[in-house]
Parts: structure tokens; C-alpha cells; sequence
């Protein structure tokens, strides 16, 4: 009897933040439902502040967090800037055995990688760059439904439609001050009011303290839940038992969640502009998938946005032809 195949070997690096993370984790966990694997998640960072340098100039020696040894994975999936002195460097270290991946745009030679997936709002090119519409993400029916069951107690008693609401924070090009804090909650707390249904409201990270209070203290007599950041995080149950979906416009990344649900998906404005992210914001709308909020909770059907699984099949095609 033939040797089964043993799983493929998948690395997932990042910094270890929660919206990078979940790009590369998203991806070997889309390539592992194609194909046998065993993934290890992999956080790193950069002793004295070194990881605000160019990547060229920071030295692989000067890593801090999880173990990078050999020998190395048959696939190494990165994110995020943090991630650049080793990708750009595991070509060579693999010997030609490690498939490197980078998800977003490297700003680095594209030759140092095998495969960059990158938002396509980013507009790069390349014969190894595999542009997808927002981010790669962890979004799955089963993952939805699992998590779902584990907040069911506190989700199941709360009336329709459901309204999940996801607050992004300050960026480069976005920020979130009190007084569009309380514009937006206004305008929320206005459309669950209205449909005499219940609200589901998370934060990010990037939420600046102030506008989280007020937008907390203008929502709290709604029916629902507002998650404070204590326990166990109830993201992927909101989305899942959501009925509709307001997210900030800030980040691709919750935009890209909230589309791979399927779901009446609205897009809520933040101060600042990014013309990047309006071309994303554009593309949505353009194929029916989003549009601005503005109070309306139900919009026409859509598929849901499988760019994730797309992109795995697109690594496996190019790894061994498999997919």
C-alpha cells in the first residue's frame, strides 16, 4: 500500500496583531480546507524599536517572539510589516523548499517572494502578485456557526433584525473624534429605534477611548449587547447573528469580514479620507455588495465574498498544481 502523503507544513507570521494575524492565518486555514495541513501560528517582533527601520536594515538576529528555526515550513504565509526582514529572506533560507507568500503590498522586490497577495485597491502588479478584492480573512459557514453557539444564550433572546455594529479607530488616513462618535450613534441608535430591533456593537483596538464612551453611553438603553473588551471576544458571533452590518470605513479588513457573510453590509463614515480605500469602498458598492448607511438596514441579496478561498486555490495551483 502507497505512503499516504503527510500534511503540508504551514507557517502563519505575523506581529501578532488581531487584523494581521488573521490575514495569514486566513489564508493557510483556506489552504488547509483544499489540502492536509498542519498550521503553526508564528508571532514576532524587533528588540529596541528596531522594527520601525526600513527592512533591509534590521538584522534577523534581533527577532523577539516565537521560535523561527529550521527546518522550515513547506509554506510560509507572512503579514504585515514586521514580517519583511524574514519573508524577504526565506527564499534563500529554504533552499527552494519553502513557498513564501506575503499577503498586502510588501513595498520590497517582488522577486524575494514567490507569491504577493495584495488588495486590489493597492493596484500592483506583477507575474507573482494575485490581487483580491479587501483581505484575506478567517470568515467560513462553520466557523460562523460555531461561533454562534457559544454566545447562543445571550444572542438567542435578543429580538430582529439583529444589527451588528464593528467601530474602527484612528488610522493613517481615518480618524474617529467624539463629535462623529456621536453623529454615528445618533444615526444607529435611530435605525434599531426604528426597526425594533436589537444592537450588537463591538470595538477595535483602534478605538480611541473617548469616542468608544460616547458612543457606549448614547447606545446603552438599546436592546442588545455592547461588548466592553472583557471575556471572550463575541466578533465572529455577531456577524453570525447579525441581520445586517454596519462597519467603519476605515478598515479593509471588517469591510471583508462583514462581505464574506452574505449580509445587508453598510458602510459608516469616519473623519478623513483614503483614496485607496475608496476604490475599495467603490468596488463593493459597484458589485452590489455594500453602500453607504444611511439608515436603511435590508438591501438586495448578494454572494457572499470568497476572495480568501480564491486566493488558495490560486497558492496551490502555483505550489504543486493541486488546486
Amino acid at each position: 500500500m502507497a505512503k499516504a502523503p503527510r500534511p503540508l507544513r504551514i507557517w502563519a507570521v505575523s506581529d501578532g496583531r488581531a487584523g494581521i494575524e488573521a490575514q495569514a492565518l486566513g489564508l493557510a486555514e483556506a489552504v488547509a480546507r483544499l489540502k492536509p495541513a498542519h498550521i503553526a501560528i508564528k508571532r514576532i517582533g524587533w528588540k529596541a524599536g528596531l522594527g520601525r527601520l526600513p527592512w533591509r536594515l534590521i538584522p534577523p538576529g534581533a527577532r523577539t517572539g516565537d521560535p523561527l528555526d529550521a527546518p522550515w515550513p513547506d509554506i510560509w504565509i507572512a503579514a504585515g510589516r514586521a514580517t519583511l526582514p524574514l519573508s524577504t529572506r526565506m527564499l534563500a533560507w529554504g533552499q527552494g523548499k519553502t513557498f513564501v507568500v506575503q499577503t498586502q503590498d510588501p513595498r520590497a522586490p517582488l522577486e524575494r517572494f514567490d507569491l504577493v497577495v495584495p488588495p486590489q485597491h493597492d493596484g500592483l502588479e506583477g507575474p507573482n502578485v494575485f490581487p483580491i478584492l479587501g483581505a484575506p480573512n478567517r470568515i467560513t459557514p462553520e466557523k460562523l456557526s460555531l461561533e454562534l453557539a457559544r454566545f447562543q444564550d445571550r444572542l438567542a433572546p435578543l429580538p430582529h433584525p439583529r444589527v451588528a455594529v464593528v467601530i474602527g479607530g484612528r488610522s493613517k488616513a481615518h480618524r474617529l473624534s467624539v463629535a462623529r462618535a456621536h453623529t454615528l450613534a445618533a444615526n444607529i441608535a435611530r435605525a434599531v429605534e426604528g426597526s425594533g430591533g436589537a444592537l450588537l456593537l463591538s470595538y477595535t483596538r483602534r478605538t480611541p477611548a473617548a469616542a468608544r464612551a460616547a458612543m457606549t453611553a448614547a447606545l446603552a438603553h438599546l436592546p442588545g449587547i455592547i461588548w466592553d473588551g472583557a471575556g471572550d471576544n463575541p466578533y465572529f458571533a455577531f456577524l453570525a447573528a447579525a441581520d445586517a452590518i454596519l462597519v467603519t470605513e476605515d478598515s479593509t479588513n471588517l469591510a471583508t469580514d462583514a462581505a464574506a457573510t452574505g449580509k445587508p453590509l453598510f458602510v459608516l463614515p469616519m473623519d478623513g479620507r483614503s483614496d485607496k480605500l475608496a476604490r475599495f469602498h467603490g468596488e463593493l458598492q459597484r458589485r452590489g455588495i455594500a453602500r453607504p448607511f444611511v439608515g436603511e438596514l435590508t438591501a438586495e441579496a448578494y454572494a457572499p465574498l470568497l476572495e480568501t478561498d480564491r486566493a488558495a486555490r490560486e497558492l496551490l495551483r502555483r505550489y504543486d498544481g493541486s488546486a
